[in-house]
Order: C-alpha cells, then sequence, then structure tokens
C-alpha cells in the first residue's frame, strides 16, 4: 500500500507560484489549518484561490490573502473579511463573486467533466456581463464554465491510512466536490485512523481522490 501521510515540509515542495487552489469550509469551518499554515510559510505567489468565502483576516484562507499570496479570489461572498473588501477596492486583489449554488455547481462540473452549468440566477444584473446567454425550451440562462484548480487543500474528521475521508456535521461543505476538480488532492485530518476502520457509508471522499494526507496540530 501507498504511503499518503506526509509532514507539512513534505507538502510545501508540491507548491509553487501561479497555482490555482481550491480551499474548503465555510467561514473557516471544514478549512485545513495546517495546510493553510503551510501555504502561508512556502511564500508562494500569485494564487487563483477559489472557496465558499475569504475566511476571517486570522483564519482560514483569510491569513494567505492577508500575507498577499492571493492575485485573485472566486467566492460567493466576502463580508466577513473586511481587509478583503479594501483590497478589492483599491484594486490590489481581483475578486470574482459567484453565487454559492453557482459556484459550488461550477466546481462540479469540472469534476464531472462537464462544460458548464446552466443557471437564470444573475441575469439581468451585472453577474451576466461577458457571459453566453443560452436560450432553452424559451427560457433565458447564463452558461457559468467550470472551476478547477491545481490542487484542492480539504479536511476530513476522520481519515484512514488509504485516503478514505470522513467529514464531521457542517463541515463538509464544499469539500467532498472540491475533491473531485483539482489535479492533487491534500487532505488535512483531524485524527487518522488505520485502513478499515471507517464505516463505509461514511465515507464522503473515496481513497482514489485523495493524493496525500497530512494530520492536523491540533
Amino acid at each position: 500500500m501507498i504511503n499518503k501521510i506526509i509532514d507539512k515540509e513534505a507538502f510545501k515542495a508540491v507548491l509553487k507560484d501561479d497555482m490555482t487552489i481550491m480551499f474548503g469550509g465555510f467561514m473557516a469551518c471544514g478549512t485545513s489549518d495546517v495546510l493553510v499554515e503551510a501555504i502561508c510559510e512556502s511564500g508562494i505567489k500569485n494564487i487563483t484561490a477559489i472557496c465558499n468565502d475569504a475566511g476571517f483576516e486570522d483564519r482560514g484562507l483569510g491569513k494567505i490573502i492577508k500575507n498577499g499570496q492571493v492575485k485573485k479570489l472566486y467566492a460567493s461572498h466576502i463580508g466577513l473579511n473586511p481587509l478583503v473588501g479594501k483590497m478589492m477596492s483599491e484594486g490590489m486583489l481581483e475578486v470574482e463573486l459567484s453565487p454559492q449554488g453557482t459556484l459550488v455547481e461550477r466546481i462540479r462540473c469540472a469534476g464531472a467533466g462537464l462544460g458548464g452549468v446552466l443557471t437564470p440566477t444573475g441575469l439581468d444584473t451585472d453577474v451576466e456581463l461577458g457571459k453566453c446567454i443560452i436560450k432553452v425550451q424559451g427560457k433565458k440562462y447564463l452558461l457559468e464554465e467550470p472551476l478547477r484548480a491545481d490542487l484542492a487543500v480539504i479536511r476530513g474528521r476522520y481519515v484512514d491510512r488509504l485516503g478514505n475521508v470522513v467529514y464531521e456535521g457542517t463541515a463538509r461543505n464544499f469539500n467532498p466536490v472540491m475533491a473531485t476538480a483539482a489535479d492533487l488532492v491534500v487532505a488535512g485530518a483531524d485524527e487518522i485512523v488505520e485502513t478499515g476502520k471507517l464505516g463505509q457509508e461514511c465515507i464522503a471522499t473515496p481513497h482514489v481522490l485523495v493524493d496525500y494526507i497530512v494530520k492536523e496540530e491540533i
């Protein structure tokens, strides 16, 4: 069996400038602290970040943004991190806001190999600017294109040595779908357990999607 468990330093070795990185989490719940810290420490630059939100200044993706490492952010809201709004207004950070349902569907489409999602959400607003409008059965829809990443950073409550992931409560959020839509998937694990210890019906992300596991520092 391939050993997928690595330490924080080994994770840093896969990081490089100009990466597109997906971050699981909702208001930092379900976001890997150890992997965020490693990205901060690595000093890589020009990250395109995809996350439900911008976290907080001192938690989640917000720490990386505050560190000046992110050039563009795809998110559904940024209101909990005033710094991001300030950076966006001053032209220091490019932000593309996407309705939450649309955002997750764009990620799901990438994971499923689909060409995008058709949605009426955003029609007749600034959201439609520059986007393709398609008429289906007499109704107009926006074509929202897939979002894929070089790396997905996810977090599980329990991860077995093979890489099967179980999430706890609402920490599940964006993590499972992001694990399907990235070239490399690294799971932060609150607890690493022996293979076979997890109930099959509880596994939300199967091991075939997970490349590496890093133990959370809790």
